[in-house]
């Protein structure tokens, strides 16, 4: 059963959750893995580039710099708790 942008999304974003803390992910990190998991799904990079702007748009998932472009949990201010 061939997967959809938005399920690619939900995949991305949990293991961009599962890692936090952990380690920093880059886009193409997700990419390469979702492509690997996927590939006999129909999932390629263009449907990978999708789903990360629907999780940047929609405020899922962040784009953090540092020495390179992550994807990230947005963050919570200290003066937002």
């Amino acid at each position: 059963m061939a997967k959809t942008v938005e399920q690619v999304a939900d995949a991305m974003f949990q293991m961009v959750k599962e890692a936090q803390g952990q380690k920093k992910l880059k886009p193409m990190d997700l990419t390469k893995a979702m492509v690997q998991l996927y590939a006999a799904e129909g999932v390629d990079k263009e449907m990978c580039k999708g789903a990360i702007k629907i999780l940047v748009d929609s405020g899922r998932l962040v784009y953090t710099y540092f020495g390179g472009s992550f994807l990230e949990l947005p963050h919570k201010e200290g003066a937002a708790n």
